[in-house]
C-alpha cells in the first residue's frame, strides 16, 4: 500500500502487526526490512502490484536482527541479488552466528498476548530466520541510496532508523510502535529503556511527517508531535 509518493507499506498480522517498506526513489528500490514469513510472500505480491520485480531492490537495509524482521530475509535476497545491509551489533545474528539477546520476562504494559507469545519465542530462542551474509555495515549518519542513517539504540545495541528527507519520511524500526499502543517500541522488548527513548528524542528534532514504525499502522498525521510526546516519558 502507498502512503506517500515513492514509499510503500507492507505488513501481516504473524509476528506482531509487523511492517516492512519499501522505497521507490525513481532510481531502484530499497526495501527495508522483510516482515516474518520465510517466503516473502507479502513483499513479492507488493512489487507486483506496483509493476516491479525483485530484481529492481537494489539494497535491503535492515533495522534490527529480530525474526519479526528477519523472516523473509534469505528469499528476497536470493530472488533479487541485492545488498544487505546492517548495523555490526546485529550482523552476527543476521548471519546466523548467534542468537538475539533474550530481553527478559517483564510483562507487556497493557498486557497482550500476541506480543508476550513473541517475548517468551525470543527469550526461549524459538523461531530463527534463514541465516544471510551481510555485505555492507550500516553507522549513524551514513547515506545509504536515498536514506540517511539513523542510530537508534535500546531496542537492541545496533537499532537503525532511515530518514528519507525528500519525503520527510522516518523509517524508525522497533524504536517506535503504534499496536497495540502507540509507544517507544514494545517496552518488555527493550534492552534498554532509558536509550530507546533517548533515541526517539534524537528522532523527534526531524521535520517528520511521515512516521513508519516496525508494529502496527503508520502514523501519518502529526507524527513529529507523536515523538515529541514519547521523547518526554524519560
Amino acid at each position: 500500500m502507498q502512503i506517500a509518493p515513492g514509499l510503500y507499506s507492507m505488513s501481516q498480522t504473524a509476528g506482531g502487526r509487523v511492517h516492512a517498506f519499501l522505497i521507490d526513489d525513481g532510481i531502484d528500490l530499497t526495501l527495508i526490512d522483510t516482515l516474518y514469513d520465510d517466503n516473502a510472500h507479502v513483499i513479492f505480491e507488493e512489487l507486483k502490484t506496483i509493476g516491479k520485480q525483485p530484481i529492481d531492490i537494489r539494497r535491503i537495509l535492515l533495522t534490527h536482527s529480530h525474526k519479526s524482521h528477519l523472516g523473509g530475509l534469505e528469499a528476497i535476497a536470493a530472488a533479487s541479488n541485492a545488498a544487505i545491509y546492517a548495523h555490526e551489533a546485529e550482523i552476527p545474528i543476521v548471519q546466523g552466528e548467534r542468537k538475539a539477546k533474550p530481553v527478559g520476562w517483564r510483562l507487556p504494559h497493557p498486557f497482550n498476548l500476541e506480543v508476550y507469545g513473541l517475548q517468551t519465542a525470543l527469550n526461549l530462542g524459538v523461531g530463527s530466520h534463514q541465516p544471510c551474509i551481510v555485505q555492507e555495515r550500516l553507522q549513524d549518519g551514513m547515506k545509504v541510496g536515498p536514506v540517511e542513517c539513523i542510530g537508534a539504540p535500546g531496542h537492541t545495541s545496533g537499532c537503525i532508523a532511515f530518514w528519507w528527507p525528500e519525503r520527510k519520511a522516518l523509517i524508525a524500526g522497533d524504536t517506535v510502535a503504534s499496536w497495540p499502543v502507540v509507544d517507544v517500541g514494545w517496552p518488555s522488548f527493550n534492552l534498554n529503556q532509558w536509550q530507546a527513548t533517548r533515541s526517539v528524542g534524537k528522532m523527534s528534532e526531524l521535520p517528520c511527517e511521515v512516521l513508519c514504525v516496525g508494529h502496527g499502522e503508520p502514523i501519518l498525521h502529526n507524527a513529529k508531535g507523536v515523538l515529541k510526546k514519547l521523547s518526554f516519558r524519560l
